[in-house]
């Protein structure tokens, strides 16, 4: 890279660069595809021994906002095809778009000279196009005079625009020149420590703020980072010294922001997702370890240990489909992951609800549970006989539905022990659930599972605890139930004792039928 003034030529071919800009001191890759391109190439690069300049002139398409000074179609044209179609380019072997010959493009008014670092040529097969990748780097700014298509590209008559030494050197000792130098390299500098940690070729950089001349790192560095094609256009247009280093500060500085905030950021996210994040390996770990020792995993073991009991279970065929899909989700997440444990938990408590699961009732002798009664309970002449009328109905029709059958009575006068009385004498297994200083509606109906910590209900909890389906099932103190604002259990209740209702008894834990 060479400080000394370029000696640029009165007349330059052209070679569009499509919405992309080449700045002074930065290189470039160019595949250049376009006939007209192509051509530009071999007459004026390939051919020649020694390789001489070309202009490189930013164009836009049509659709596209005007920003800064533009060559309209045509100016300058002594042949009269300033509407024609110019070659397209490629920025890193990526093919440009190339517009219909009858869409006029517009260039800009101001280019940069590039001189060829390194050319190769390829042929593409099948049809035997020939293209060709070009290694350009950036020289020196110029205006655009004349613009003209004569033969299959573009010749511009161009005036430099930058300063000739002796200019460098006077205005090397303005000191708001200086004031801005030395904020630019500051911001640079800064831009450079911060990348530094992230990027080991940030070395030669250093190197270049050392060396390279103040006005040749504007361009380098704005170069070095991803702009607006505005703001690309917006550095090219910048002659003067002073505008291009405080626009160049201005766009440093806003990247340097950009980063620190990006890496706040970053921070601050696996601040809160480092335990995560370490118990995850760790248990990645633990189970590879166990694999090459050969060990069975545990969780896994469960996890098959829990379907094998699913199966076995007698579930009804829509609740085993409910539980298979909840099954497959329970094996595509990890232990550690939220849901897992709640999942497991729902799909243990259907995996042990007695859905088929009865006591066997022995028939009925009414003198024995007569005599079961009397030796169990003094007195209590019109409860015993009404337990017995119940009995007698149960021997005459088996499958009658269940009644509900109300004790009422002062604490210790035996409700609980004639309520076992009716399951000894049914030969039914007894379970007791009470219902004193109940107030929550969800301890009859149970917690909907979007809840954290919720559980089934009191009913199939009872049902799960006693391992069958046929219980004789006793609602304890149901007057001492109470209601706040999570609800009334004693409504809840109805649809447990009214008869007509209890058969389909709902439970918002599961959310099934039972």
């Amino acid at each position: 890279m060479s400080d000394s003034p370029v000696e640029l030529p009165s007349r330059l071919a052209v070679l569009p660069f499509r919405n992309k800009v080449l700045l002074p001191g930065a290189i470039v890759r160019i595949r250049c595809t376009n006939p007209s391109s192509v051509k530009l190439v071999e007459q004026e690069l390939w051919q020649k021994e020694e390789k001489g300049l070309i202009g490189v002139l930013p164009v836009r398409d049509s659709e596209a906002t005007a920003v800064g000074s533009l060559l309209s179609p045509g100016v300058g044209s002594d042949s009269g095809e300033g509407g024609s179609k110019v070659g397209g380019s490629a920025v890193e072997s990526s093919k440009q778009d190339t517009k219909n010959g009858k869409e006029p493009i517009h260039w800009h008014s101001k280019g940069v000279a590039a001189r060829a670092l390194h050319l190769s040529r390829g042929v593409e097969k099948p049809s035997g196009r020939v293209t060709y990748i070009v290694v350009l780097e950036g020289l020196c700014r110029f205006s655009v005079q004349e613009l003209s298509a004569r033969g299959p590209y573009h010749v511009a008559r161009v005036s430099r625009l930058d300063m000739t030494k002796t200019e460098l050197e006077q205005a090397e000792q303005d000191p708001d020149l200086i004031a801005l130098s030395r904020q630019f390299k500051a911001t640079a500098m800064e831009l450079i420590s911060v990348l530094e940690q992230k990027q080991k070729t940030v070395g030669r950089t250093k190197v270049l703020l050392d060396t390279v001349p103040v006005y040749r790192l504007a361009d380098i560095f704005v170069a070095s980072f991803e702009i607006s094609f505005e703001e690309q256009l917006s550095m090219l247009d910048s002659v003067h010294l002073k505008v291009r280093l405080s626009k160049a500060t201005e766009l440093v500085d806003r990247h340097l922001q950009s980063i620190l905030v990006a890496e706040k950021i970053t921070q601050k996210v696996e601040g809160q997702l480092s335990k995560s994040q370490k118990e995850f390996l760790l248990r990645q770990q633990m189970r590879a370890i166990k694999e090459e020792l050969g060990d069975n995993d545990d969780d896994e073991d469960d996890v098959a240990a829990l379907e094998r009991k699913m199966q076995n279970a007698g579930m009804p065929a829509n609740i085993w489909k409910h539980a298979q899909r909840e099954m497959r989700r329970l094996r595509k997440m990890q232990p550690q992951q939220p849901g897992y444990s709640s999942s497991r938990a729902y799909l243990e408590l259907l995996a042990d609800l007695p859905w088929q699961k009865v006591s066997e009732e022995r028939e009925l002798d009414l003198r024995v549970a007569k005599e079961s009664l009397d030796q169990d309970h003094y007195g209590l002449t019109k409860v015993k006989q009404r337990i017995i009328e119940y009995l007698a109905v149960r021997k005459l029709k088996p499958d009658a539905r269940g009644p509900v059958l109300c004790f009422v009575g002062p604490p210790g006068v035996g409700k609980t022990s004639l309520a076992s009385s009716i399951a000894k004498a049914l030969n039914r297994k007894f379970i007791r659930i009470s219902l004193g200083g109940v107030k929550d509606e969800a301890d009859i109906r149970g917690h909907r599972r979007t809840y954290i910590g919720s559980m089934p209900g009191r009913l199939i909890d009872g049902l799960k605890r006693v391992s069958v389906s046929n219980p004789v099932m006793l609602l304890d103190e149901i007057d001492k139930t109470g209601s706040d604002v999570r609800g009334d259990p004693a409504s809840a209740l109805l649809e447990v004792l009214d008869p007509e209702q209890n058969k389909a008894f709902n439970d918002q834990y599961p959310f099934i039928y039972h």
